[in-house]
């Protein structure tokens, strides 16, 4: 199980390695913002409020990537505008993710943050999948990469999410945290950059 020390030197590391890259990145993201700006005719940053650690709700920052319309669970690529496929499908959209993981909202690695009525309604030992923040990359997430292909081809993708996938990503994510070690978060960051 992850202990308070191990969660100290995984928040050190996270703010190390934001603080590297950023200044790198910063210019980057403010261009995509503008060109999503442009492509989607809103305001290119798109925020949502996610379940945190603790079960803490948060704010969650991504390129916009989607026209407006009313978005159902499974392929969105359908409803993303001109340059949001290619974000959405190269993860550029996430970028500004960087903040979250600066000011300690999010990790590198960890599961990811979840819309309410997911993470927030997790019982017994399932609950100490909060201990950890979430993350950017994750065990659950190169696991489901395609996830989006995957509802897609269900006639009720919701309720695929919700029994099927949902409860995969538990037994990941409890495994992630019972099992944790910071070798293990290096080794998922670099097999992320080796999949993109």
């Amino acid at each position: 199980m992850i202990t308070k020390t191990q969660l100290r030197i995984k928040r050190l590391f996270d703010f190390s390695l934001v603080i590297v890259f950023l200044p790198f990145l910063i210019i980057p993201i403010f261009l995509l913002i503008v060109i999503a700006t442009i492509d989607t005719r809103k305001y290119g940053v798109f925020t949502q409020y996610r379940i945190g650690q603790h079960g803490k709700p948060f704010k969650i920052y991504k390129i916009r990537t989607l026209r407006d319309g009313n978005h159902q669970l499974g392929n969105m690529d359908k409803y993303a505008s001109k340059t949001g496929v290619f974000l959405r499908k190269s993860k550029l959209n996430e970028l500004p993710q960087l903040f979250n993981v600066l000011i300690g909202d999010m990790s590198f690695v960890g599961p990811r943050p979840d819309l309410e009525g997911f993470a927030d309604k997790l019982e017994g030992e399932d609950r100490i999948i909060l201990l950890v923040k979430p993350g950017i990359t994750g065990p659950a997430t190169l696991k489901y990469k395609n996830e989006e292909n995957i509802l897609a081809r269900h006639k009720d993708p919701e309720h695929y999410n919700r029994t099927i996938i949902w409860v995969d990503k538990v037994k990941i994510n409890k495994n992630y945290v019972k099992n944790y070690s910071f070798y293990l978060d290096l080794r998922f960051i670099f097999k992320s950059i080796l999949n993109k």
